[in-house]
């Protein structure tokens, strides 16, 4: 710890040292020494058990400690309250006297670990009054046994934290108790109150309370030594947690009612109907009911693992954890001179797909120009983990491919990190295998909608189960089910589904026939046909049947439009020569972002045409050009889906106004790319306006000149790298220097793109 940085906190008191106050106090402790700038300056503790606090001096966790809540928290600027739901209400009483008396500051933060939140809400707003700074919490982390000596300083490590911060709360409150959770390893989650406990009474409350009843009924009879004696390992399963402690769950009882009473309410109606199909002997209700709870249970699992769903042979340290908190960033100076000749990464659409097909071949693919970033590579591991043998070399990769049918299944789930495609494509293959999987991603990753795939292979026949209300990752998916073609109208023009549906059509008994609004990119089409599978298209129509084999293929990947569309806008807006990108992949689904590009007066200029692998590439050569605003046409949207966060700089560096609508998918991206554009544009100085499904930006360009557009300022990329490569780009009309957070994404499609952008001109600095 290096004590000449000021602390977070200079102070904090923690109310209560047993298993949750005592774990807490000794993850801040080992924070203190790990982090270079310390959380806490000192830490004191307060408990009704004198021994408590002699083992935490004793072991060296806190500095000082009292029986007397109002002695431990003298000039303390966070107080944490963990003790049971029911004490909480006066030991605020005891905190507000503190305040009154000036022993307490006026702008200590004060939060709790209470599994009961509205009650504490409506005690906060009470006791503390309008604008106070309390922000109620509840880690979702627990053990067997209880006590100081049972603390644990990694018990939070990812887990889940909800703060429930109330109307009168303060933001910055908030931030700062969120980052202390954070810093000692817990993932962070905002919720109302209400929300919480309405949450909690089902997945906690209830459970413990009918544990509770059938243990003290089957007690309760006259025969109960023999129940007990003869019982088996699913009712000493069930009943385990009817051993916690009496008191505090009477507290959280009756603190929670009203949402307990509803879970407990609704239970009853449900055991009711389930007690129905058991007395009319329905065998076709009861399989179904018995097999979907199954199937629940099993994805339940594997989101409650204890196992952590992350890379392969990662082991999580305390270094890993400050990784994961102090996320890389761009510092970069504006440079006006761009110029240069360069080449961009392997088109990240076609590497993906390559493995994917290769795998699935009768025989060996070799495949080139293979992108190394990180969503790529883990398209790559997934088919490994299911039994491929590939060989990589660079950007080279040999694949022996296993056949239609030769998939095996993984020893573990399938780790997808933070890419969309891999999980949305995967999950049609796998939607058709004779073996269960599992596919989970990284925290950008798990909050990406995945019913949109889902729910039209369940069409097919398929068993999926998607985690939550917006049905997002982890995804489970039962093997062993028979697929059939369906006629499926794709509600927007996306690529990825189209595709999760081509896929698991190759198993699916008869023909799929997929209809687009508008053209999407058709990479999964062309390659499909390369490796010997007929695909038939009828303009927006796509024609699968089942029952084919793959052939093995040499696949040459092209330099990826999409990366290239940063320099291509680089080049438009900057100084100097402008650039030239070689060998881009000039596929006509994939070229919205030219066609729009040249509607804005981008001086473009494509040369040295060809095919290569049924793909079309090109040179591309971009001078610095005069862009003026243009409504972007609604049939190109699909076309230049990902391009559009740059196309927002050009937007902003043109003379006039930009339009666009029909883009409502950009919201589901890696981030929701209009409002977090908008917001980092307005952070630059640019005037926007976000639409439902698009956006209209304010260009500040002057006809003729090359004027500084943006300000200085630092930007939330939201871990989305084509939202960090844009702002990037923007850099080259900048006044000051722009920096960027959470840049570390860009390494999943675009690993050189800073020393690629410095190379041509720009000032990016990666720290």
């Amino acid at each position: 710890m290096d004590n000449t940085k000021k602390p977070m906190f200079e102070r904090l008191c923690v109310i209560g040292l047993g298993l949750i106050g005592a774990s807490f106090v000794q993850a801040v402790h080992n924070a203190n020494h790990r982090l270079d700038t310390p959380l806490v300056g000192q830490i004191t503790a307060a408990d009704t058990n004198q021994k408590s606090i002699d083992d935490a001096l004793a072991a060296g966790v806190i500095s000082s400690g009292s029986t007397d809540v109002l002695s431990a928290v003298v000039g303390c600027d966070l107080v944490l309250i963990a003790t049971p739901v029911k004490s909480i209400y006066p030991i605020m009483k005891l905190l507000k006297h503190a305040i009154d008396l000036g022993v307490l500051p006026t702008h200590a933060i004060i939060t709790d670990v209470g599994s009961t939140k509205v009650a504490v809400a409506q005690a906060a707003d009470e006791i503390f009054g309008a604008h106070h700074h309390f922000i109620g919490g509840h880690p979702i982390a627990g053990a067997e046994r209880s006590g100081f000596n049972a603390r644990n300083g990694e018990l939070f490590v990812q887990h889940k934290l909800i703060l429930c911060p109330s109307a009168d709360s303060q933001a910055s409150d908030f931030a700062k108790i969120a980052k202390i959770w954070q810093a000692i390893g817990a993932e962070v989650i905002q919720m109302s109150a209400s929300r919480h406990d309405e949450i909690l009474a089902y997945t906690s409350h209830l459970p413990h309370l009918l544990a509770f009843s059938l243990t003290h009924q089957l007690a309760s009879h006259d025969d109960n030594l023999d129940i007990f004696r003869y019982a088996a390992g699913g009712f000493r399963d069930f009943s385990r947690i009817a051993a916690s402690h009496p008191v505090m769950w009477h507290d959280i009882f009756i603190a929670n009612k009203p949402a307990l009473l509803n879970s407990l309410d609704e239970f009853v109606s449900h055991l009711q109907k389930f007690r129905q199909i058991i007395d009319q002997e329905d065998s076709e209700q009861l399989l179904d009911w018995l097999a979907t709870a199954r199937h629940a249970r099993r994805h339940f699992g594997h989101m409650l693992a204890k196992k952590p769903m992350h890379k392969p042979n990662v082991i999580i340290t305390p270094d890993a954890i400050k990784d994961t908190i102090m996320s890389q960033s761009y510092h970069i100076r504006p440079q006006n001179a761009i110029s240069g000749v360069i080449s961009v990464p392997g088109d990240k659409s076609i590497s993906h797909r390559s493995i994917m097909f290769g795998s699935l071949a009768d025989g060996v693919t070799h495949v080139t120009g293979f992108l190394q970033g990180e969503d790529a590579l883990a398209t790559l591991q997934a088919f490994a983990d299911m039994g491929v043998k590939i060989e990589r070399d660079g950007d080279k990769v040999t694949i022996y491919g296993v056949g239609i049918d030769g998939l095996k299944a993984p020893k573990a789930p399938l780790y997808m990190g933070n890419s969309g495609t891999s999980m949305r494509l995967l999950a049609g293959i796998l939607s058709a295998q004779a073996f269960d999987s599992v596919m989970t991603g990284d925290v950008s990753l798990s909050k990406r909608p995945m019913e949109r795939v889902a729910a039209p292979l369940r069409d097919m026949g398929a068993k999926i189960q998607s985690t939550g209300e917006k049905g997002t990752a982890p995804l489970s998916i039962t093997g062993s089910q028979t697929l059939h073609g369906i006629d499926y109208q794709l509600p927007v023009a996306s690529a990825q589904i189209k595709s999760c549906l081509i896929l698991a059509s190759l198993w699916a008994e008869g023909t799929t026939t997929i209809t687009e609004p508008e053209v999407s990119r058709d990479h999964t089409e062309r390659m499909l046909n390369a490796f010997g599978y007929p695909v038939q298209v009828d303009g927006r129509k796509i024609s699968v049947t089942g029952g084919g084999r793959l052939t093995a293929t040499d696949i040459i990947v092209p330099a990826d439009i999409s990366s290239a569309a940063f320099f291509m806008v680089l080049g438009a807006i900057g100084g100097g020569e402008g650039l030239t990108i070689e060998k881009v992949g000039m596929n006509p689904t994939r070229t919205g972002v030219i066609d729009i590009l040249k509607l804005m007066g981008a001086d473009i200029t494509v040369a040295n045409e060809t095919v290569v692998g049924g793909e079309p590439i090109a040179d591309i050569t971009v001078r610095p050009s005069d862009l003026h605003g243009v409504d972007i046409p609604e049939h190109l949207v699909p076309l230049a889906i990902d391009e559009f966060p740059v196309l927002f700089i050009a937007a902003s560096c043109a003379h006039g106004v930009t339009k666009l609508t029909g883009a409502k998918e950009l919201r589901v991206k890696e981030s929701d790319r209009i409002q977090v554009m908008a917001d980092g544009l307005a952070t630059l100085g640019i005037d926007s306006k976000v639409l439902e499904d698009g956006i209209i930006i304010q260009g500040k360009g002057i006809q003729g000149e090359k004027n500084a557009i943006f300000g200085g300022g630092v930007i939330e990329s939201h871990h989305d790298h084509r939202i960090a490569m844009s702002f990037a780009v923007a850099s080259s009309r900048a006044t000051d220097d722009i920096i960027i957070q959470g840049t570390e994404t860009v390494n999943t499609s675009f690993p050189n793109f800073a020393e690629l952008a410095n190379r041509v001109g720009l000032s990016i600095e990666v720290k």
